[in-house]
């Protein structure tokens, strides 16, 4: 099957999100380009990364990554590190990513959208997008609402949970599973490699999500984060907070328009490969 370039703009992969809500987006879109090579994009309020994966069917070849957006000057150099993903084995499993390269030690949105690229190698899919939805901070009296992932502009998930707080009503399974420290390995063990990530990509929208409600340009320094935030990232390795300066004015609002999310590195791709 063949389709034209595309870029989000498919009738077939547009979900039907609310744009009347004051809601956090996140778009990832990952694609083959050709039988060794898959583009992995990701933006939301606060990111826009692009990385590209190349392997040999059964081994990654090489990654590479394009930084759009960030919050933080450091952030472009943890691309380096994603340079110790080349050799390992490919996977339909995407915590196995980190089994050969330190989350920690990566960007955790530059990380995420390889480990995408490396399970969409593995599997042999052509396309697939996320597009999920977390609810802003609710005020006084107000109804929690949804948070919602589609999978290639089919409904996935829809989980209540309260920001800031955790989750008010999940389904089965997922009110069985821990909401803080040990959910990617609980999906791991309780579900397969595709409906994990799923759940994965859900999990880690509800908690950058909450992001949106924090004045995050008024910390000038990562720095000034370490005592909440030291070590779970690049940026946030105590010997280089000190020199991420915060981009100022990078944050983008898609709450009520989330078709340019991804428009602006559309003008550089190629037509998606399809067998």
């Amino acid at each position: 099957m063949t389709r034209s370039p595309r870029w989000c703009h498919a009738d077939d992969f547009d979900p039907p999100l609310r744009t009347d809500a004051d809601v956090y987006r996140r778009r990832i879109v990952v694609e083959r380009v050709d039988h060794t090579t898959v583009r992995s994009v990701l933006e939301d309020d606060f990111h826009h990364f692009e990385v590209t994966l190349t392997h040999d069917g059964t081994h990654v070849a090489d990654v590479t990554n394009d930084s759009h957006r960030y919050p933080w000057t450091t952030c472009p150099n943890a691309a380096g590190n994603l340079g110790l993903l080349v050799g390992a084995r490919l996977s339909s499993r995407f915590t196995h990513a980190a089994r050969a390269a330190s989350a920690q030690q990566n960007c955790t949105h530059q990380f995420d959208a390889a480990a995408h690229a490396f399970t969409a190698a593995a599997s042999g899919r052509t396309y697939r997008q996320y597009d999920c939805e977390v609810a802003a901070l609710l005020t006084a009296g107000a109804q929690p609402r949804p948070n919602r992932v589609f999978v290639d502009g089919q409904l996935a998930h829809e989980w209540w949970v309260i920001p800031g707080r955790g989750p008010e009503q999940l389904p089965a399974p997922f009110d069985q599973a821990p909401w803080r420290g040990g959910f990617m390995r609980w999906a791991d063990e309780h579900l397969d490699p595709d409906a994990a990530e799923i759940a994965i990509v859900l999990r880690r929208a509800c908690d950058i999500g909450m992001g949106r409600n924090m004045p995050l340009d008024s910390i000038p320094v990562a720095s000034e984060l370490l005592v909440t935030m030291s070590g779970v990232c690049y940026t946030m390795q105590p010997d280089i907070a000190t020199s991420g300066i915060r981009n100022t004015g990078s944050i983008r609002d898609f709450a009520a328009n989330p078709a340019p999310l991804g428009a602006d590195a559309a003008d550089h791709r190629d037509t998606v490969f399809r067998d």
